[in-house]
């Protein structure tokens, strides 16, 4: 657990997942990506994990992020090798002593499964959101691109697991940069999809930055590390010149939602460039 001013944060373990490392690096080759990060399987997949962020303060429980949760099937679970027995929110909320309905918020970083996918559930045959208290938050321009998605990711997007939130009328849709909550502010990026969010937590002293897919491993900070599967990388490419000077010149936190070996990172700067200078867990599971 890691105190930021009136803020509590923890991340939560929703199990491992694997996807192919050339996707994850793009076009760095694997003679880098592999010492970077890990050499991959023998179908060339990295081990990833899926960890939403859990911000608690007064009355308010908020929810960044949700795993692939447990709707997947058997043969996508295998495809992405999917620990189905920890996917499901309920069981990573347990551990701080939570149920689904003690969310308050509901943060969408972005609509791909992976990030999306443990807000709704299969009841009785009809899927129906997770958090049946919470106010869910997406950027409207996600919400518009994932609705009519490009055939580059259309894979990725999955309307069972918003569409029913947003007809249980707890969605709403953001427009651009803000604060939620004082203290608690979101970040737009298009690099990886149109309308991602980031989010920025900060007091006087500290900050800590969730950055989702623009920071999904601690190998992600160095600059050319893009993902194959952003939409525009040229934009990633921009989006990370802008912020990650802010992050190391104000010694932001870092949170790593997708990287199997560390949880977060401050950042550092030498000749070569932006780097990880420090690694660490915010929780222990």
């Amino acid at each position: 657990m890691k105190k930021i001013g009136k803020f509590q944060i923890d991340v939560v373990d929703t199990g491992g997942l694997a996807l192919d490392g050339g996707a994850m690096f793009g076009v760095v080759p694997k003679a880098l990506w592999q010492k970077a990060y890990d050499e991959g399987d023998d179908k060339n997949r990295i081990p990833m994990a899926a960890r939403p962020l859990l911000v608690r303060w007064d009355d308010r429980v908020m929810l960044i992020d949700s795993g692939s949760g447990d709707k997947l099937g058997e043969k996508l679970e295998s495809i992405y090798s999917i620990e189905h027995h920890k996917t499901s929110i309920r069981i990573g909320l347990q551990k701080y002593g939570l149920t689904p309905g003690d969310i308050t918020d509901f943060v969408y970083t972005h609509l791909h499964f992976d990030h999306s996918g443990g807000s709704t559930i299969k009841d009785n045959g009809d899927v129906v959101p997770v958090f049946s208290n919470a106010k869910h938050y997406v950027q409207k321009s996600q919400y518009y691109w994932a609705m009519n998605p490009t055939m580059k990711d259309r894979a990725s997007f999955m309307k069972e697991n918003w569409e029913p939130v947003r007809a249980s009328g707890t969605l709403e849709l953001l427009d651009g940069n803000g604060e939620l909550y004082k203290g608690i502010e979101v970040i737009t990026v298009d690099g990886h999809t149109k309308g991602m969010q980031m989010v920025k937590i900060s007091d006087e002293n500290e900050t800590i930055l969730f950055g989702a897919d623009l920071t999904p491993t601690s190998a992600h900070i160095s600059y050319p590390f893009i993902m194959g599967y952003d939409n525009f990388p040229l934009t990633t490419l921009a989006e990370k010149e802008k912020y990650f000077p802010i992050a190391y010149e104000d010694n932001w936190t870092i949170i790593f939602e997708h990287d199997a070996f560390c949880q977060a990172g401050k950042l550092g700067m030498n000749e070569k460039g932006i780097f990880v200078k420090e690694k660490f867990d915010i929780s222990t599971f």
